[in-house]
């Protein structure tokens, strides 16, 4: 008696361990990443007896330590009212809250729009754009000086080994002091403006961009150097015509990380001297407890660097076509593309609409000659 056959084997691997995710997953998973911090933040906002320590008093009763729209502990709320009530006195009433330095995420959402509409405190003090502005130049600024030192450096360190022996032995060294430790000197060599804060950002990612650009340029296949010496070019040739052009779509992957790194050093880089800067606004904001607009501006550095960092990545994709890979779109591509998709759409109509008609006429067929066919 024939064994029946094996069923086959179904799909097990999806987790894409061996492959590409499917387009859908890919971007349901995309958007459970942002869904499921801020469905814990909403539940831990929302739900009264998940958590909210305190008590924010709405009718003071009787009880001398009680007024209205204070704050104070759940156990000191409950032990006052307990020694009122011993007392013959009446006692207060409140409703459970969050510390003020949690609001709930529509408190954010709005801070959005009030932190840029809301004047500021002082005259002399600076609108939340005009913070942002003055940290995106410092940013700039910071980062392309380093990228001007740092990638040509790397370039080298990475194609000959002189110029490695002789720069990454102190790069090494250098790159584990902690750049806010120099926030003194620079502010001593260099004053209390912007340019001790564009110092920070390029001692905090110029000898990080030089080892991770040499590690790229090492990556290089030796065949293709082989290759180029066995047909006479020189070392100068090497680095322009071989090094270079096989490596840079990794160095421009590196430098959207090594951007990022930037981002982090801002904020240490904005506390000294900060007159203007989303750290001066952020610290301005929490001494005025005002946690909704920290908030709001520490998210609108995220969504700063995160916009950025996907400009540039569909600007590598457009400068090198070659290094397309066939995988699924992200959760942000596909996003995107949603939301412009019935424009391109609505444009396409209008443009059909408009369009003159064009009549085709049929080409007339030859006549065939009216002579005798030859003998």
């Amino acid at each position: 008696m024939a064994s029946p056959s094996p069923l086959p084997k179904r799909n097990s691997d999806f987790l894409g361990l061996k492959k590409e995710l499917p387009p859908r997953r890919n971007w349901l998973l995309g958007a459970a990443s942002f869904l499921l911090p801020l469905v814990l933040w909403s539940i831990v906002s929302y739900v009264p007896w998940l958590w909210h320590p305190l008590v924010h008093v709405t009718d003071a009763g009787e009880v001398e330590m009680f007024s209205e729209g204070m704050d104070l502990p759940r156990a000191d709320f409950d032990r006052a009212n307990t020694q009122a009530v011993t007392e013959g006195l009446t006692p207060g009433k409140g409703v459970r809250v969050n510390p003020v330095y949690l609001p709930a995420p529509h408190e954010v959402a709005r801070a959005f729009y009030t932190a840029f509409t809301t004047p500021p405190r002082l005259p002399g003090e600076p609108w939340l754009h005009q913070s942002l502005w003055h940290s995106i130049k410092v940013i700039a600024s910071g980062f392309l000086l380093s990228s001007l030192v740092g990638v040509p450096l790397g370039i080298l360190c990475g194609s000959f080994r002189f110029f490695s022996r002789l720069h990454e032995p102190f790069i090494e060294f250098f790159r584990y002091l902690p750049a806010p430790a120099f926030g003194a000197l620079c502010v001593a060599m260099l004053g209390i403006h912007d340019a001790p804060k564009v110092a920070i950002i390029f001692i905090g990612t110029f000898f990080q961009q030089v080892l991770v650009i040499a590690n790229t340029v090492r990556k290089v296949d030796p065949g293709l150097i082989e290759a180029a010496q066995t047909l006479g070019a020189s070392r100068r040739k090497l680095v322009t015509r071989v090094i270079i052009p096989s490596s840079i779509p990794e160095i421009f992957t590196d430098m959207r990380i090594l951007l990022g790194w930037a981002w982090t050093y801002l904020i240490v880089a904005e506390i000294i001297g900060a007159t203007s800067g989303l750290t001066w606004f952020i610290n301005q904001q929490a001494r005025y407890r005002n946690f909704d607009n920290v908030y709001a501006a520490i998210c609108l550095i995220g969504f700063i660097g995160l916009g950025t960092d996907i400009l540039l990545a569909k600007l590598g994709t457009l400068i090198f076509p070659w290094r397309r890979r066939n995988r699924g779109p992200s959760f942000l591509g596909s996003l995107i593309s949603r939301l412009i998709k019935p424009l391109k759409k609505s444009i396409s109509n209008a443009g059909s609409a408009t369009a003159p008609a064009t009549v085709t006429t049929p080409t007339p067929t030859p006549a065939a000659a009216d002579t005798p066919p030859s003998a």
